[in-house]
């Protein structure tokens, strides 16, 4: 009887041991993003494959923490952050835990987040300073400063107030995470977060330093970063001028008639597919993370979204007027109103113009090399995703018009504020403004640009006199008459 009972126990503790073998197999192999039906909420929080993963084995992945020490920081570090993550231009609709454009997926048995698409190409517009905001998907995220939120994000994971004491005792007392998870946090899961947190710090800490000018609210630096996480190039060896190359968030919409012209601020790639995934690389996804297929959701949403309908007035007469003055400055360049419907006019739409021509701010230009480009080519050896189209170019591409009204401040950096700001001649335009504020300007075509802070938000001073951020340049349509320049903008409003 004992030595059957003693068999029994055995077998027991041999299956238990199978079962948890099995269990723990299953877990770490797990691949499993939180999906969503609708294409409008998988835009917003839906998964490109940006989570981590490998963070935990390997600093390469972006700056994002798991999920529970993700939705923990705010709290742990609430001196750094007043507002939440909305202190950073970050929209959080209600009932839900993560913000707009931050996506939640489980590998290795731990739930990450990451950045998706629509962390910079979703925004806010207002009628007025008491009007309850509008969510527009597919428009440059205007109120953004993601540069500050990384360096928060990096600050936080190595502050000594992260622990795992800190991390529990924020925990819900339901729906928490896994056993597993829970194990890890007791056993080294904070100190090797730390550890490649302060590893990645390191590596990106030239552009995040006090000599180069800061992105501010609405911009990026797409391609340095990217020079450090994807081909791990020491940032301290470039020439310092390389290292600002900030410029604005495009907006995403109406990709189909986009197909085959420059794209790209500096029209260094004329494939919308190869765009893509260059910008989710951008993002944070690695070659060996990214969810092709979630990908191409997004990719055949946009193929078709139409560009935002200007929702305010207009005046129709004086639109009419405008309308032959811009066909005869502007069209050849930019087409016109019909390029939403998919009508390209315009022998130089989608074509770059040299720097010598255009005159704006070479910087963003300047900061996108051969050698970078050279490198982009050999991220997806033998594979049907690898890059092939592209270049480096002298100068910044003449994109298409449509929704201009939702894409202000204008030009590559963002350096004016209106459209008929735009219009006056560079020694004329504004020398300083503030950017992030979401309140419109009916009248001259942009965002109220003269408010330095609002709703618990304190926006960005631009300063045109900074590297990078000079307003010169683009002096089409600037002798005309101010009726002939107010023409145009309300033209411009058919858009």
């Amino acid at each position: 009887m004992i030595r059957r009972a003693l068999t029994f126990l055995g077998l027991a503790a041999g299956v238990g041991g199978l079962v948890a073998g099995i269990w723990a197999v299953v877990s770490l192999t797990t691949d499993r993003p939180v999906t969503y039906e609708p294409i409008e909420e998988h835009f917003k929080y839906g998964s490109i494959g940006s989570e981590p993963g490998g963070r935990l084995l390997s600093p390469i992945g972006g700056a994002l923490p798991p999920y529970w020490v993700f939705t923990a920081l705010p709290s742990i570090c609430s001196d750094k952050l007043p507002n939440g993550y909305a202190t950073f231009g970050f929209i959080t609709e209600k009932g839900r835990d993560l913000p707009i454009g931050v996506s939640r997926r489980r590998r290795l048995g731990i739930d990450h987040v990451g950045l998706n698409c629509a962390v910079c190409h979703t925004g806010t517009i207002r009628d007025t300073p008491t009007a309850a905001p509008r969510l527009v998907l597919g428009m440059p995220a205007h109120r953004l400063d993601l540069q500050a939120f990384v360096q928060f994000v990096l600050e936080c994971s190595l502050d000594n107030r992260l622990t795992p004491d800190a991390i529990k005792g924020r925990l819900p007392k339901t729906g928490g995470p896994s056993l597993f998870e829970r194990v890890l946090l007791d056993f080294g899961l904070i100190e090797r977060l730390k550890d490649t947190t302060l590893n990645l710090r390191n590596r990106i800490a030239p552009v995040l330093a006090e000599s180069v000018p800061r992105w501010g609210r609405g911009r990026v630096d797409t391609f340095n970063p990217y020079k450090s996480v994807q081909f791990n190039w020491d940032l301290r060896k470039l020439p310092p001028s390389e290292l600002v190359g900030a410029s604005d968030y495009p907006s995403i919409w109406n990709q189909k008639p986009r197909e085959g012209m420059h794209l790209h601020w500096d029209g260094d790639n004329d494939s919308v597919d190869e765009r893509n995934l260059s910008a989710a690389l951008g993002a944070g996804v690695t070659p060996v993370t990214v969810d092709h297929d979630n990908l191409k959701r997004v990719r055949d949403w946009i193929w078709s979204l139409p560009a935002p309908v200007y929702p305010y007035p207009i005046d129709r007469e004086l639109a009419s007027r405008g309308a032959p003055l811009y066909g005869q400055l502007c069209a050849n360049c930019h087409a016109d109103h019909r390029f939403r419907d998919g009508v390209v006019s315009g022998a130089r739409v989608g074509q770059v113009e040299a720097i010598d021509t255009i005159g704006t701010d070479p910087y963003r230009l300047d900061s996108y090399t051969p050698a970078f480009a050279s490198n982009q080519y050999g991220l997806y050896p033998d594979s049907r995703y690898r890059f092939s189209h592209f270049r480096k170019t002298n100068g910044y591409a003449n994109h298409p018009l449509d929704g201009i009204w939702l894409r202000a401040p204008y030009l590559h950096n963002g350096s004016v504020p209106t459209m008929r700001d735009l219009l006056e001649p560079p020694e004329s335009r504004p020398t300083a403004f503030y950017r992030g504020y979401d309140v419109y300007d009916q009248v001259r075509l942009g965002f109220v640009a003269t408010v330095a802070e609002a709703d618990g938000q304190v926006f960005t001073r631009y300063d045109t006199s900074v590297p990078g951020n000079a307003n010169t340049g683009h002096v089409y349509g600037t002798t005309l008459s101010d009726d002939d320049k107010r023409a145009i903008v309300e033209y411009l409003k058919t858009f």
